[in-house]
């Protein structure tokens, strides 16, 4: 893998899922030989798990290497040709493996974004044409299955043509979001900028500004430059849309029609390819393109409709849909290509229409050619995407380097001379026997069919010459056994998929392996305790090309290039940055590479940071081993999965339970799947699916007498040892105010870590020990919520939840400053509230700023009377997280509930005497249960309401089964949202809400309903109230009388907490014997 910067490319193949990609890789695949021809769509050989081709979907990203040779006109007019690498990755389509795509999307520099033409824009094409604008990839549409708007849709040439206008439009319209997104954001902070940039140089010199109060040069900065977008968005006449069909093996641009109608009536080749799209005619008596304007009143088809469409239409008419032998041997004689007549005159079809286009259009040399012309070279793609991985914050579209390092990144420079940057983003695992043996072993099975003889070289179609390069298989290191169980020869081995920015790398070398939380910034160093867990020294075990289900084993690898990579396991959990110095700087060689010399290397070390865009886990799922004896495999198992699958998520529950948290009901299939038949190799049993609840209070019309002892709804008070007497009143808090907490979650984990530096020593080595590292953030996702993006700055928190809640109402205005804490885990959307008179308590606004060094805090930040010792103070804040974590209906987490601590009276004389630390321990402990229990007797003194997890449901279906779908989503509890027939199709996108608690097995019973004409699309989309008190009984006379006093209508909310509570050991109330009758013995 040592090809020119120049001549490589990395992509990926991104879209929806079921919308081609697979069989259009398979078509690149059968022009390097990997696969027959007429397999190809077929084989799906990329999907290398047995369940991927049983379901028909892709699971695993997998890459390959493809190899091609392109004739290109040189300056002095003579034909050279050139050798180009593609590292090709296939993602998956299903949002359950929406992390696979993230991680595929950082290591390439451009993506094929498919879109099938009939279904058209889809969600997941927005996310995966989203993933590709945060990762700066430089995008190509594939608009694939044309073939389906002429024998399904039955549509005429100008039908197809305005058709892929529209689809093109809604394509162009995501883009344009996006920018118009990005350019606000921009403009944000170009204001606030502005604005703190004015208001000092105000207090510097408030006469200069008010002399240039209109000028925007006069603060030192510059005026906000607006941005052309014009190269955003997809145009035909560009060259950067595709118009394909996979399974036929066809795909063309404009630019091929151009170059063939060019020779034949004589115009220029360019000038022709601007007219060959858009609202062109051939004007038939003066032979000229004509615009709309001048076709005066005749009706002329355009341009691509004329010299395009109706030629395609017109072989699949004669071929497929009306077989005619006569025109289509005229066809193929009018094309100018070579098909035996044998082949000619074969019943399938679709295979004489394969024949035809693969040597007329065909795809594999369309897709070479449009990859190299618009997708950049790693060394142009580097310079414009590694600054802003680097500096997320940079606004300039590129940076000027500012240490050897970065000049070797942004150049993507290889040798000797040049520091080793590779990024792992993900580690997969591959079964021992799989692995390429060393040099001169017989290769594996699965390598056979590339070593085939009868396989000949590489055919030459249209100017592109494809060779099949042998790689020579280099003597390597024993692979690395992990989990060595009993000498089984059959683990799996951990292998690391990488890209390599700079350098090469080369077997047998030591790197350091950077974890996402390694940080050398603000004067800390390398060898410093806080980056201890987060650095390692490891030895290239040995380097693999990836060659889909295959691999090559290979000496090196130079920048530019995907790889795999083994040595990492233990080591690296599931990303991190490899670094080395240059061979050239390495005065002791290659042992001179360890943990002992990391501050001298340190010039070479550098983070990549972690993959965004992961999928939330929101369904989970209790393991363990038909055989307890096998648990510690089990165990060794889940490890292994977790490192694996970037979206699982494995631990042990305080009952001692093993769960897997999964993205949705197919992902955990196959991690089952993988658990079972891979990684532990156990027989396993399963619990039913679990889904996460939430638990909050409404204030509802029909609310029951409230059991106050004041008389105000929702406030009791409790008292400990006749000590510590407080009052807690109940709230249920405004939605903004709830989302605005949920949205900037990040904020609140920042808020609390910089507290907690702030109460410990900053040198002390023990607060960066361990797991339990303070210091950094964590990029793990909470179990059951979305990772949001923050809406304001760290600096403007505290000012815009001020803003925020005096919006909410009077009764909220100056509640932000007496912020005591928030639960659950002290960053929940429930807060505590302190509205003591008295009492001595430093509140989070107050105990920030002073982390902040403001000095100066209000008398509303710190009520200043020393009364409650500090530990019961304490006590009573972990009661509320307590009660937040584990709420009163069934022990889920709350949301949305507002606790005020309205009195707080501590009696002194009743600790005086004997035992007093005894006392107080006692007195804290009692606090903390009587806290919780008054936290919950508060909440449920108003009208208490589940929150179920919702998925939002994509469906495209046929008016034939829209009934059958619509019945499927009511009786699983759904919500159609929206409805609307897709323009020029007979197609209907609906839109609806499902929970996810009534989600399991809804695709494959809507799948049996419609016969297989329609399959949803789940995306977690948060929580929703759902409107039904589970403690409700009739009480009202018409009540009675309708329902009798039993209330023979379930209550479904009832349904769903009781159900919650019998899977946590909780009490239900349940009547054994519904109907009991006396028992009585028939004479006979």
């Amino acid at each position: 893998m040592s090809a020119e910067i120049g001549t490589q490319r990395c992509i990926t193949v991104l879209g929806h899922v079921d919308h081609g990609k697979t069989t259009f890789v398979d078509s690149l695949l059968a022009a390097n030989n990997i696969i027959s021809a007429r397999m190809a769509g077929k084989i799906r050989y990329m999907d290398s798990r047995e369940d991927e081709q049983e379901r028909g979907i892709t699971m695993e990203s997998s890459a390959v290497s493809l190899r091609f040779k392109m004739l290109k006109r040189t300056e002095s007019g003579e034909d050279a040709s050139a050798d180009y690498v593609i590292n090709l990755i296939d993602t998956p389509g299903h949002v359950d493996f929406l992390s696979e795509v993230s991680s595929a999307s950082r290591l390439c520099d451009g993506a094929l974004v498919l879109v099938d033409v009939v279904e058209g824009v889809c969600t997941q094409t927005i996310a995966v044409l989203k993933q590709a604008w945060h990762e700066r990839l430089r995008p190509i549409l594939v608009l694939n299955k044309l073939d389906r708007l002429i024998t399904e849709l039955k549509l005429s040439p100008s039908e197809a043509y305005h058709h892929l206008i529209l689809v093109i439009e809604n394509v162009n319209a995501v883009m344009g979001d996006f920018f118009a997104g990005e350019r606000m954001e921009d403009d944000y902070r170009w204001r606030q900028e502005r604005e703190r940039r004015l208001a000092q140089r105000k207090e510097m010199d408030a006469a200069n500004m008010e002399e240039h109060a209109g000028d925007d040069s006069a603060d030192g900065g510059v005026a906000f430059e607006e941005r052309d977008d014009e190269d955003l968005y997809f145009a035909p006449e560009r060259g950067n849309v595709i118009f394909a069909s996979a399974i036929d093996g066809w795909a063309f641009r404009v630019g091929k029609f151009a170059q063939l109608y060019a020779k034949k009536l004589g115009v220029n080749e360019r000038n022709l390819r601007k007219a060959l799209w858009g609202e062109f005619y051939l004007d038939p008596k003066f032979k000229r393109v004509v615009t709309h304007r001048q076709l005066k009143g005749r009706n002329l088809k355009p341009l691509f409709v004329q010299f395009v469409l109706e030629n395609i239409w017109a072989v699949y008419e004669n071929v497929v849909l009306n077989p005619n032998p006569d025109k289509v041997a005229k066809i193929v004689t009018a094309l100018e290509i070579k098909i035996p007549p044998r082949d000619l005159r074969s019943k399938d079809t679709r295979h004489v229409v394969n024949l035809i286009f693969s040597q007329w259009l065909s795809l594999s040399t369309c897709t070479f050619q449009t990859v190299v012309e618009i997708l950049p070279s790693p060394s142009a793609a580097q310079r414009a995407r590694l600054p802003k991985m680097l500096y997320p914050d940079l606004q300039e579209t590129t940076a000027v380097p500012k240490t050897k390092l970065e000049e070797d990144l942004w150049e993507c420079r290889k040798g000797d001379s040049s520091n080793v940057v590779a990024y792992v983003s993900k580690m997969f695992a591959v079964p021992k026997d799989r692995l390429p043996k060393k040099e001169g072993d017989e290769a594996p099975q699965p390598l056979r069919k590339q070593t085939d003889p009868k396989i000949g070289g590489l055919p030459s179609v249209e100017g592109i010459s494809l060779n099949d390069s042998h790689m020579k298989v280099p003597t390597g290191q024993h692979e690395k056994e992990i989990f060595q169980e009993d000498g089984n020869k059959d683990d799996d081995v951990l292998l690391g998929f990488a890209r390599l920015y700079s350098g090469t790398l080369r077997t047998g070398k030591h790197v350091y392996c950077l974890l996402p939380k390694f940080s050398a910034d603000s004067g800390t160093t390398p060898s410093h305790a806080r980056n201890g867990p987060f650095i390692a020294c490891v030895r290239v075990e040995a380097l693999y090309e990836m060659m889909g289900r295959d691999l090559v084993r290979i000496n090196e690898v130079s920048a530019g290039n995907v790889f795999a990579i083994e040595g990492l396991a233990g080591a690296v959990y599931r990303n991190a940055t490899l670094c080395r110095p240059s061979s050239v700087s390495l005065e002791g060689g290659d042992s001179f590479v360890t943990l002992e010399n990391i501050d001298t290397l340190r010039d070479c070390l550098i983070n990549l940071a972690g993959v965004g865009g992961q999928v939330a886990p929101i369904v989970r799922i209790a393991v363990e081993p038909v055989e307890p004896a096998l648990l510690p495999r089990l165990v060794k198992g889940l490890k292994f999965l977790s490192q694996s699958d970037s979206c699982v998520e494995t631990f042990q529950q305080q009952t001692g339970e093993w769960v897997i948290l999964g993205a949705g009901e197919l992902h955990l299939e196959r991690c089952l799947r993988d658990l079972e038949e891979r990684f532990a190799k156990v027989k396993i049993q399963a619990s039913k699916p679990i889904v996460p609840f939430r638990e909050t209070i409404v204030k509802a019309p029909d609310m029951r007498p409230t059991k106050s002892p004041l008389g105000i709804r929702g406030t009791f008070p409790a008292s400990s040892h006749k000590v510590v007497n407080f009052t807690i009143r109940a709230v249920p808090m405004p939605d903004s105010i709830t989302r605005f907490l949920k949205t900037n979650v990040s904020l609140l984990k920042r808020i609390q870590r910089d507290i907690g530096r702030s109460n410990t020593r900053p040198e002390s080595a023990a607060q960066y020990s361990g797991d339990t590292l303070d210091a950094e953030p964590t990029e793990d996702i909470s179990e059951g919520e979305l990772h949001q993006k923050s809406s304001v700055r760290y600096e403007d928190f505290w000012e815009e939840l001020e803003k925020i809640m005096d919006e909410a109402g009077p009764e909220w205005k100056g509640i932000a400053p007496l912020i005591w804490g928030f639960g659950p885990n002290r960053i929940g959307p429930n807060m505590l509230v302190w509205r003591c008179k008295v009492g001595s308590k430093m509140l989070l606004k107050a105990r920030s700023r002073r982390r902040e060094g403001q000095d100066s805090i209000s008398h509303q930040d710190v009520l200043d009377t020393n009364l409650i010792p500090p530990e019961f103070e304490t006590s009573l804040e972990t009661g509320f997280r307590v009660a937040t974590f584990q709420g009163p209906m069934c022990g889920e987490p709350l949301e949305g509930v507002a606790f005020f601590l309205e009195s707080l009276e501590y009696d002194a004389s009743q600790m005086e005497g004997e035992n007093v630390n005894a006392k107080k321990a006692q007195i804290s402990g009692s606090l903390v249960s009587l806290s919780k229990e008054t936290c919950r007797t508060a909440m449920l003194d108003w009208s208490p309401r589940l929150m179920l997890a919702i998925y939002s449901c994509d469906i495209q279906a046929s008016n034939d089964v829209l009934g059958k779908v619509y019945s499927v989503i009511a009786r699983r509890r759904g919500r159609i949202v929206s409805e609307e027939m897709k323009e020029g199709t007979a197609f209907f996108s609906i839109s609806a809400t499902i929970p996810v608690v009534e989600s399991f097995g809804f695709p494959d019973e809507l799948r049996k309903r419609s016969s297989g004409a329609a399959s949803p699309q789940l995306i977690f989309r948060g929580y929703e109230i759902f409107d039904q008190d589970p403690f409700w009984v009739p009480t009202t006379e018409e009540e009675l009388e309708d329902l009798g006093e039993k209330a023979d209508r379930e209550n479904v909310a009832r349904a769903y907490m009781d159900t919650v509570r019998k899977r946590k050991g909780l009490f239900v109330e349940q009547k054994g014997i519904a109907s009991a009758e006396k028992q009585r013995t028939l004479k006979r």
